[in-house]
């Protein structure tokens, strides 16, 4: 028997994309990277290894507001 997803099902996995993907472009510019290591942040693995990259780099200093 095959079912199918609801409307709900597909809003909870396009939040669980979305909302991941929309901090991680937030902070990786701030880092000095550029913000397509966003879409690093949806591909199983490869997200783990650029969170890695992204936790150890040096950040440039922020200037203070």
């Amino acid at each position: 028997m095959m079912m199918s997803f609801s409307l709900w099902h597909w809003m909870v996995f396009m939040l669980a994309l979305v909302v991941p993907a929309w901090l991680f472009s937030r902070i990786v510019p701030k880092a000095g990277f550029p913000a397509w290591w966003a879409l690093l942040g949806l591909i199983p693995v490869v997200n783990l290894v650029a969170l890695w990259v992204l936790a150890f780099s040096e950040w440039p200093e922020q200037p203070k507001r």
